[in-house]
């Protein structure tokens, strides 16, 4: 970006990038290495929080702080005796919260109250392969609408840059530890406050999968009561009533999740699949009220929105997209995925 020199007069602020470690040598010196390349040309830090590592993560990075300061980037390196796995090894106090890319940088002087992303490269390649999709391919707008799905952050927190000030203001991670989701809170309550996530619509993460990263310690159960409770929130307190897109099993499992007063804002399930059709009505056997709530299950073209989509996306064969544009509806306004 060819920045205005107005704004290049306030890009005089130091980029920390932060580094969590945990057991991490096995890609420690690739990662150091691609921070070596960066080609920005401002006063940079390297954070370092090494979260109880036993192997010989905090050998490579004393290794390579000369490398470091001689390239003008200075490094601290911090850390305690017990793991905090999660959020907790980000609230480190003297932090300047920004990663180091470039374009970021100059997109964030653009749009100081964004919190900025990037698309990705997912390795090993073909991991997660419908996740790396739907990171790389959403409309900027679509960072807003699918802030519901059961992906997450729109924008992965690997890739986040923003301002201290931004930050602070956000609110520190949750320091919960295992099994707490301290990106989807932050992002959720960054959302609140009304800010806008941004990205750069070019590949400058590699984002790599592993079975001990420690997003594998939150619980789906966790995941869904916090969809659930934000969708409740931000969409359906605005709604009069709605139907369910799906009349299956997730679509089921929304409406019983959902509150009695969203309960009773539910005017029907809509599917595809003819033999949920021709039952006519769901049933919820489990509610405490008597006569026990029904809900009549149509064929999508005879139903009204607004819709909650409960099918899952790129699953379908573009059958579910077809179908959702012949009924030229918005999204955002006519319909939010929760899938």
């Amino acid at each position: 970006l060819n920045l205005p020199m107005h704004l290049q007069k306030r890009a005089k602020y130091l980029l920390s990038i932060i580094m969590p470690v945990h057991n991490a040598s096995s890609w420690l010196v690739e990662c150091l290495q691609a921070i070596m390349h960066q080609d920005f040309t401002g006063s940079m830090e390297l954070s370092v929080f090494d979260d109880a590592s036993t192997d010989d993560s905090r050998k490579v990075l004393e290794g390579w702080r000369e490398r470091m300061e001689d390239r003008g980037i200075s490094v601290v390196i911090s850390g305690h005796g017990s793991s905090q796995p999660g959020g907790g090894q980000l609230n480190y106090p003297s932090i300047v919260y920004f990663f180091l890319v470039r374009l970021q940088y100059e997109t964030s002087i653009l749009h100081p109250n964004s919190l900025i992303g990037c698309r990705v490269q997912r390795l090993p390649e073909g991991s997660t392969e419908r996740y790396a999709r739907w990171i790389n391919s959403l409309a900027q707008d679509q960072l807003l609408t699918q802030a519901y799905t059961s992906h997450g952050p729109t924008v992965v927190m690997p890739t986040w840059f923003c301002s201290r000030k931004l930050f602070m203001k956000v609110g520190l991670f949750d320091e919960g530890g295992k099994g707490v989701p301290e990106d989807l809170l932050f992002f959720y309550q960054f959302l609140r406050q009304g800010g806008s996530p941004l990205r750069v619509d070019q590949r400058l993460l590699v984002y790599r999968y592993h079975e001990a990263a420690a997003t594998h310690s939150v619980t789906e159960s966790t995941i869904w009561k916090l969809r659930v409770d934000f969708l409740q929130e931000r969409v359906l307190s605005q709604w009069e009533s709605f139907t369910i897109w799906n009349a299956g099993k997730q679509g089921r499992k929304l409406y019983r999740s959902l509150s009695l007063i969203n309960q009773k804002k539910v005017k029907a399930f809509c599917d595809v699949d003819e033999k949920k059709i021709q039952k006519r009505f769901y049933t919820h056997e489990e509610s405490k009220e008597r006569p026990k709530p029904t809900v009549p299950v149509l064929h999508y073209k005879e139903a009204t929105g607004p819709f909650i989509i409960c099918v899952k996306l790129d699953m379908t064969g573009g059958v579910l997209e077809e179908n959702l544009n012949s009924l030229q509806l918005k999204e955002g306004t006519d319909y939010y995925h929760f899938n």
